[in-house]
């Protein structure tokens, strides 16, 4: 192995979980694109993403194990709970499979099993194959993701047997599940019919792809596979009609035989019908999935069959890209984009899902999309609080309203703003009416910052050397003092001059926790502006070494 190349341990299995999230999110579009079959509704990477996301949250969970085999549990658990369609259904027998054969591992060897090698790799996707099918019904259609696991099975169980790496055996998977994807159309005539590779095989390769960035640091370049532009498309009149709905649920309380005998129902009622039952050793409970005209039926032959949750029926529609309905875990959610520890501490405490810029980087909006998917929510209000470029912030919006999230961005210009408008955020309005009250707040929000001179310089307010304090305010510096304090002082007064009750001061990087500013400008706003409140809060940001707000 290369010193380069990573173990597959525990924190490598959460970091490639968290990679496939991302890459998912960078081929929807595409995935969607060549989805049809088994219906034709383009929504096989949003349902991927969505299981992708629910494993992913598991895994990240307090009660997720250090161990590997304890996180795979939690991929496979998260994934099942979560799963979205059929291809969600699909992808938790995948990682059950997976984690089924870490689990076998470590009680063979009767120790800890500290990472996932090529022998286990290949074990996890055969039994991922075993898992499909049965959920399937026990029939294989070929030309489906299931062709494509085959050959990446197949080309990780050589490489073990030929005692080559991890790394190795996970891109010869992937290369062999290029050669299998590729020939989906000709084992399935609606894909030769769409000139479309299969959208599932499709997604699968995203996961091996980003397994192998975990694992190397380095992805592979892949083709973007698109329908064939002119490919001849069957004629709709000749074509059986597909069902309207999509129906799913969490089944509980029900055995083996019952299952069987709901197998057989649901396909009385309809089509593409999976059942795929939660790992041994746990809770006995299905993930239940069929495409039906006769909703209502389905959901009371699970009735029939044991408990019921997670109830979720969708209309099925042809060429619709986006997230399927009913995906969000909740109606509304603010997003906050933070910098420093306490910063995040603040905003969360406060309810609101926070995203944070990398070390002297910006946010981009590929990153900013991620986050809005990732808020699980309808509905997102966006709180930029000036760590988002314009141009970013519209782009990634964009593309989240693009798949069916209600993106409503607040000109937040500082985390100072960002506070003021999560202070009269109210969930039970329209979004409408909450993003317009927000946007209030924050344009009632004076605000301004406190940064130390790095170097001399003329600015408007004079001439400053290293070390001096500066007080900005729209860009511009309008006090030069001798230290921090002075030039906060400075600020505070200006930014007051046309009054206000609440001032909020956030303390910077760049000052201690129990520094002494903090001190100084209390008895300062209580000498010289009675009946204004001063609050202060250690967000721990950079670059500013104070941010000051007036409401």
């Amino acid at each position: 192995m290369g010193t380069s190349e990573r173990l597959l341990d525990a924190s490598a299995l959460r970091d490639w979980a968290h990679t496939a999230v991302s890459d998912l999110i960078t081929h929807i579009d595409e995935i969607n694109r060549l989805n049809v079959f088994p219906v034709a509704d383009s929504d096989t990477g949003a349902n991927m993403l969505f299981t992708m996301r629910s494993a992913l949250a598991e895994a990240n969970s307090a009660a997720s194990p250090a161990t590997v085999a304890g996180v795979a549990a939690a991929l496979s658990a998260g994934a099942l709970n979560g799963a979205r369609g059929n291809s969600g259904v699909i992808l938790s027998q995948i990682l059950r499979g997976i984690a089924d054969a870490t689990a076998s591992a470590a009680t063979e060897s009767g120790v800890e099993l500290p990472a996932i090698d090529a022998t286990v790799l290949a074990a996890g996707l055969w039994r991922g194959v075993e898992l499909v099918v049965v959920s399937m019904g026990g029939t294989e259609v070929p030309g489906t993701i299931v062709s494509v696991l085959r050959a990446a099975a197949g080309a990780v169980e050589q490489c073990a047997r030929g005692g080559e790496g991890l790394a190795q055996a996970i891109a010869a998977a992937a290369d062999a599940a290029v050669v299998a994807l590729e020939k989906t159309p000709e084992q399935l005539d609606v894909l030769a019919d769409a000139g479309a590779v299969d959208a599932g095989g499709r997604g699968l390769l995203v996961l091996l792809d980003a397994l192998s960035s975990t694992l190397t640091g380095q992805a592979p370049a892949r083709a973007v596979y698109e329908p064939a532009p002119r490919a001849l498309q069957p004629d709709p009149d000749a074509q059986p009609r597909a069902p309207q709905f999509e129906v799913m649920y969490q089944l509980a309380g029900c055995d083996a035989a019952g299952a069987d005998a709901l197998r057989d129902r649901l396909g009385e009622l309809g089509d593409s019908v999976a059942i795929a039952a939660a790992p041994t050793g746990t809770d006995a409970s299905y993930s239940v999935h069929v495409h039906t005209d006769d909703a209502g039926a389905a959901v009371e032959a699970g009735l029939a069959a044991g408990q019921l949750s997670r109830i979720v029926i969708s209309a099925l529609s042809s060429g619709v890209a986006g997230l399927p309905p009913g995906g969000w875990t909740r109606e509304r959610a603010v997003l906050a984009v933070v910098d420093g520890d306490g910063a995040e501490e603040l905003f969360t405490g406060e309810g609101a899902s926070v995203l944070r810029p990398e070390p002297d980087a910006e946010i981009t909006a590929h990153q900013l999309m991620r986050a809005v998917v990732d808020a699980g929510a309808a509905q997102v209000i966006v709180l930029p609080n000036g760590y988002v470029a314009a141009e970013e912030l519209v782009a990634g919006c964009t593309a989240a309203i693009g798949w069916g999230v209600d993106v409503v961005p607040v000109p937040t210009g500082s985390m100072v703003q960002g506070l003021a408008a999560l202070a009269v955020h109210e969930p039970s309005r329209q979004a409408v009416d909450d993003g317009y009250t927000m946007a209030r707040a924050t344009g009632a929000t004076r605000h301004g910052s406190v940064r130390i001179a790095t170097e001399r310089a003329l600015t408007w307010a004079g001439t400053c050397s290293p070390g001096d304090g500066l007080g900005i305010a729209g860009d511009e510096v309008l006090i030069v003092a001798d230290d921090v304090a002075s030039a906060a002082i400075g600020l505070l007064d200006l930014l007051l001059a046309a009054g206000g009750e609440l001032v909020t001061v956030l303390f910077g990087a760049d000052l201690e926790e129990d520094n002494e500013v903090g001190g100084i400008l209390e008895k300062h706003v209580h000498d010289h502006h009675p009946g204004t409140e001063l609050v202060t809060y250690y967000t721990g940001h950079h670059g500013d070494a104070l941010l000051i707000g007036v409401e």
